[in-house]
């Protein structure tokens, strides 16, 4: 019970407010006592989807956080394989040009007629097909004619 106390050069009584019972009351007042309880009670269903709210959220978040972390691993993975291929590609483009600077196309010819045997095509011998519309490949229906 709380004390309330007067205060000054001389103390006359102790004041206690007075409490009145609830079933003293007037009727309103008691109504609007039990209203005032009540909201501030939830009922189940309340409750229960309150709840079922929390869980959803906690649900969408988790799969949230789940699907940043893939996709900042997945950007790690794509980075490392992306510097993996410009590494491989300068590779490439070394040998490439290595290959390139050592043929000596002479020496080549020289070793495929002398050694080999081979001879420049004649006349005769080259056929020309038309590639039926621009195409880059030329698809063949019928052996190719012997030029003899």
């Amino acid at each position: 019970m709380e004390k309330r106390y007067i205060y000054g050069n001389t103390v006359r009584k102790q004041y206690e407010p007075e409490r009145r019972r609830y079933e003293e009351m007037p009727l309103h007042v008691q109504k609007r006592a039990q209203a005032r309880k009540r909201a501030h009670r939830m009922s189940l269903p309340t409750l229960l989807g309150l709840a079922l709210a929390v869980a959803l959220a906690g649900g969408v978040l988790s799969m949230y956080i789940s699907l940043k972390a893939d996709i900042k691993s997945s950007v790690k993975t794509v980075s490392s394989m992306e510097a993996k291929l410009n590494s491989l590609k300068q590779d490439n483009e070394e040998a490439y040009n290595k290959a390139v600077s050592s043929l000596d196309l002479e020496e080549i010819k020289r070793i495929a007629i002398g050694e080999y045997g081979m001879t420049y095509a004649t006349e005769g011998q080259i056929v020309t097909y038309s590639d039926g519309g621009g195409n880059d490949y030329v698809r063949q229906v019928a052996p190719i004619p012997d030029g003899n």
